[in-house]
């Protein structure tokens, strides 16, 4: 029919054939989504995806070989790359911190609810973030505490330079964030609506040149270190 949208083309990456498997059923089970191909390590991902160029890549953050954050990093210099969503454990934070970093567009835990990953594959085919408040808070807390390599390797100024764009509601906006609050707890905390919430969020993003919440908790947590 003139006018209908393609379906969502999904690539999905896992060293677990089970895993894939199971994910390919959710997936292809959907009118509005298609799995194209499938991928065990990181390099063959990295092919795959240059041959299909799918809208999204479902990565697994642990591989042997290339690991997802490695293949995540690569895929995402591409002139016009595919979002990327990770699928990992809670105990692997710090590999997902470092996809986040590079601009994957979020995460789902691997025993998330089909109808929430399906969600999620959704959201970020759109260029919608998927990271809860509460798993937000988690990654952060684990990338900043003490002894992480990313405490150790903070970039204050160049964080503190980034920030200095930004206007005072918008910077305050950017602290809630890092905060791991919500849009709605957000606006209670300042007092405004949700939608200026969302207007202030927008603006972060082209101004900080940032594509997802945790890059803009990390830009204030590096430039208050």
């Amino acid at each position: 029919m003139d006018g209908e949208r393609e379906p969502v083309r999904v690539v999905i990456v896992d060293d677990d054939q089970l895993v894939r498997m199971a994910l390919r059923l959710i997936v292809d089970g959907e009118p509005d989504l298609t799995v194209v191909a499938e991928a065990a390590d990181g390099d063959t991902a990295i092919t795959v995806v240059d041959e299909q160029r799918p809208d999204v890549v479902l990565m697994d953050v642990r591989m042997p070989g290339r690991d997802g954050l490695s293949a995540t990093r690569e895929l995402l210099t591409r002139p016009a790359p595919p979002r990327v969503l990770m699928l990992t454990t809670f105990d692997s934070d710090d590999l997902v911190l470092g996809a986040l970093r590079a601009g994957a567009l979020g995460f789902v835990l691997k025993d998330t609810p089909p109808a929430r990953i399906l969600d999620a594959v959704r959201a970020v085919a759109n260029g919608d973030p998927v990271l809860s408040p509460a798993a937000t808070a988690r990654v952060i807390a684990a990338a900043t505490g003490p002894g992480s390599s990313h405490a150790r390797d903070s970039s204050r100024e160049a964080a503190r330079r980034q920030l200095s764009a930004l206007t005072e509601r918008e910077l305050e906006t950017a602290r809630a964030i890092a905060d791991g609050l919500g849009n709605p707890e957000i606006a209670q905390r300042l007092h405004i609506s949700v939608a200026t919430v969302k207007a202030h969020t927008g603006s972060l993003f082209a101004k900080l040149a940032v594509e997802n919440r945790v890059q803009i908790a990390l830009l204030v947590r590096d430039a208050e270190e």
